[in-house]
């Protein structure tokens, strides 16, 4: 029981990674936890996310390789943020294969541009932990908490531009990722502009 769940930035990929882990009870690959761990003990990745450089394809491999060889990995896992190119995808196929490892489905949540747009700049946060979305959930006094009353921020990375790059380098880098993996018939296209719910459900039907 092992798959790869894609999509563009602002699709809603962590919303559905935490559910599939919970439902089906196999361990979530994230490379932005592995990142933040091992930033802990890596003194070269450390520096590099401090300054905000890219991280190499090989490293980023080799992290990915090392984990999935953890024996919690063994039970089933779901791989989020990567691959994220496609020498990584080639890379990986090499790992998977030398131990004996099978994808069973890769799940892309299909979603416009547009739609991305509008969702992830609409986001808008309180330092309390409430979340909201201006176009879908938004706070019942402007701009103001429900719950605190603190004024709402906008985070960098949903200001509109910064989704608009994004984008930009997903569709660049990330976006061929999706032919490669019809071609080997494992891609499962998913409707992300449904709910949330039925956005799982239809997951959920193709998980063994």
């Amino acid at each position: 029981m092992n798959y790869i769940l894609m999509g563009p930035p602002g699709a809603g990929k962590g919303t559905q990674a935490k559910k599939i882990v919970d439902k089906f009870g196999i361990v979530h690959l994230s490379t932005g936890d592995m990142f933040r761990e091992d930033t802990k003990s890596n003194e070269v990745i450390s520096k590099l996310v401090a300054s905000g450089q890219l991280i190499s394809d090989e490293i980023v491999v080799n992290m990915v390789k090392n984990r999935l060889l953890q024996e919690d990995a063994k039970k089933g896992f779901l791989l989020d943020g990567f691959p994220r190119t496609l020498v990584q995808a080639q890379a990986l196929d090499v790992i998977l294969e030398a131990e004996n490892i099978k994808i069973d489905a890769v799940f892309f949540i299909d979603l416009e541009y547009k739609e991305v747009i509008k969702r992830t700049s609409g986001r808008r946060v309180c330092s309390c932990g409430a979340s909201y979305n201006v176009f879908f959930i938004p706070p019942k006094e402007d701009n103001k908490c429900d719950f605190c009353k603190k004024e709402l921020i906008q985070r960098d990375d949903d200001k509109e531009e910064v989704v608009k790059n994004r984008l930009t380098i997903y569709e660049t880098q990330t976006k061929p990722l999706i032919e490669y993996y019809r071609q080997k018939g494992a891609l499962v296209k998913i409707d992300g502009l449904k709910s949330e719910f039925e956005v799982f459900n239809q997951i959920s039907e193709n998980i063994k």
